[in-house]
């Protein structure tokens, strides 16, 4: 194998070894183990949890890997394997899984050649995306499920992961709190990770999974193909008309009916506590779509301007409930169509929000923070060029989206607000409506805009529930970053929230009246700084429309 940039920056951080020719290689006594775990469990005796626990031990010591697995993991695989399985589903896991998993791990050196050999004209090889470096990591199906495979048997080598901010990606802690702690949840969880092995050992998948890391530049002047980091201002300032707000009290982001970008609320470490007891939004989506957790091998903790961007993962466990209720029923069939790259239509972001910002939420830095947050996340990176087209012909420069913040905490109306009243109309500075600029930034050969190819968003409650954020604020910091971005439309789901049963109304109110950006973030701005204040103690959409029906707020703790 030549040399390349990105085989070096992944290299200590897989179980392989690079060999005198520069082949990656296994060691003997590894492919001696995987080599008769391929055989059966007649002629390996891998046939049940305890015993695959040893043989995950031995080969982690054939690896050298000195880092001791999570404790009670041997009695987690012991669990689930021997006890929690039935007899009859047991021995079809070992006797028709575990040894094509054994195969399928035996191939991993040819198939990372053959990725970087495929991935040789391009930049999409595997490698460490580290913080502030934009970039895309391309990988087939089958590749994910070989890495997948070495989480399962704890081969990832994790001594140095923590010093570069990566998160968990061996499984042993994933099965330790299924025995230290047992949950039916966590039970499920291992059942959608043992549904995947078992669907990929009988038809491997043949197509491809995407992992972007996008950022808003800090720097000025940015690249030519980053946008910058916004500051207040520009947010005053936009005169982007509000996209359409579409409002589902019941149903959920993955089920989205058309095509959008869906939120994935993240921790700021992909995945969150998706391989330890974590059972929320972000987890059950990775626990749902397996091929998702490929990603926490690479991509280090995001900063505050930073997002990551999936696309392509598959879909294939199908579940009930939520959090401690949370239940695989069984085989999902993913029907999404797959585009050029021959990566299905499935499209992730992960933002995560602040971690209980109780009235921090309120101040204006942490306020642009969240908006930049999801901008960052829902600005389509690879059009940049025609969205800064677009601002240049509508009077924006460049300097505007640049971070020159002054404030650091209360702000007042007089310091932030426009000094006109608000729009009347969905009109930008050349007069036009939204749909006006979408068609001239096409007739200039812009095509991130052509109807056939717009992706709007399908979020949720982000930063709210455990993260402890307001739904009325984050609700709207959404709309105004999804708007800026120019998606078409957000699609929200409230999942019955009760602080939410207004949005509809107010959201259709606010289109009535043909805001813009610039109005919504301003009122936003001046709500904030009232609640700081404690001259109220109302939630946004009350502090805007007082006739609505409503009640007091419930103050974030101090």
């Amino acid at each position: 194998m030549e040399d390349r940039a990105e085989l070096d920056s992944i290299l200590p951080y897989l179980p392989l070894l690079i060999g005198s020719s520069r082949c990656l290689l296994w060691p003997s006594k590894v492919v001696e183990a995987l080599e008769a775990m391929s055989k059966g469990p007649d002629h390996s005796q891998v046939n049940s949890g305890q015993v695959l626990s040893i043989a995950i031990s031995d080969m982690r010591a054939s690896l050298s890997l000195r880092d001791p697995l999570a404790p009670f993991s041997p009695q987690g695989y012991s669990l689930f394997f021997d006890e929690l399985l039935t007899a009859a589903d047991s021995t079809k896991w070992f006797a028709e899984v575990i040894p094509p998993l054994a195969n399928l791990l035996l191939r991993l050196p040819s198939l990372l050649d053959f990725h970087y050999q495929n991935m040789q004209a391009y930049v999409y090889g595997l490698r460490i995306l580290g913080p502030q470096q934009p970039g895309m990591v391309l990988l087939s199906q089958e590749l994910i499920g070989a890495l997948l495979a070495c989480s399962l048997f704890c081969l990832f080598p994790v001594s140095n992961r923590g010093v570069k901010h990566l998160p968990t990606i061996n499984f042993d802690q994933l099965f330790a709190s299924l025995y230290e702690s047992y949950s039916e949840k966590q039970e499920n969880k291992v059942r959608c990770i043992v549904h995947y092995f078992q669907r990929i050992c009988s038809q491997m998948p043949t197509g491809f999974v995407s992992f972007q890391r996008k950022l808003l530049s800090l720097e000025y002047p940015p690249s030519q193909s980053s946008a910058s980091y916004p500051n207040a201002d520009f947010w005053t300032k936009s005169t982007l008309p509000l996209c359409p707000f579409q409002v589902y009290s019941s149903g959920l982001i993955e089920d989205h009916p058309t095509g959008a970008l869906e939120v994935d609320f993240a921790n700021k470490y992909l995945g969150g506590g998706a391989l330890h007891r974590g059972c929320v939004q972000e987890e059950i989506r990775f626990m749902i779509s397996p091929e998702l957790i490929a990603g926490m091998l690479f991509l280090p903790s995001m900063a505050d301007n930073e997002a990551i961007e999936i696309v392509g993962a598959e879909r294939f466990s199908d579940y009930t409930g939520y959090a401690s209720s949370f239940r695989f029923t069984g085989d999902y069939v993913d029907k999404r169509s797959v585009d050029f790259l021959g990566r299905r239509k499935t499209r992730i972001v992960a933002i995560d929000a602040l971690c209980s910002p109780r009235m921090n939420q309120y101040k204006l830095k942490y306020l642009l923070r969240e908006t930049n947050k999801a901008f960052c996340g829902f600005l389509d990176q690879s059009k940049y060029s025609q969205y800064k087209r677009l601002f240049q012909d509508n009077g924006l420069s460049a300097g505007q989206l640049h971070q020159d913040n002054k404030h650091d905490g209360d702000i007042s109306r007089n310091e932030v607000l426009l000094n006109e009243a608000p729009s009347t109309s969905n009109e930008t500075n050349e007069g036009g409506s939204r749909m006006e600029v979408v068609r001239k930034s096409d007739e200039k050969g812009g095509q991130f805009m052509d109807p056939k190819n717009c992706i709007g968003i399908a979020t949720g409650n982000w930063g709210c529930g455990a993260f402890g954020g307001d739904p009325e604020l984050k609700t709207i910091i959404q709309w105004l970053a999804a708007s800026q971005a120019l998606r078409p439309f957000i699609s929200y789901y409230t999942f019955g929230l009760d602080a939410l049963q207004s949005l509809a109304q107010v959201s259709q109110w606010i289109l009535l009246h043909k805001w813009n950006v610039g109005d919504l973030w301003n009122m936003l701005i001046e709500y904030s700084s009232q609640k700081s204040r404690g001259e109220t103690n109302l939630g946004f959409f009350a502090w805007l429309l007082p006739s609505l029906p409503h009640c007091e707020a419930a103050e974030p703790a101090n």
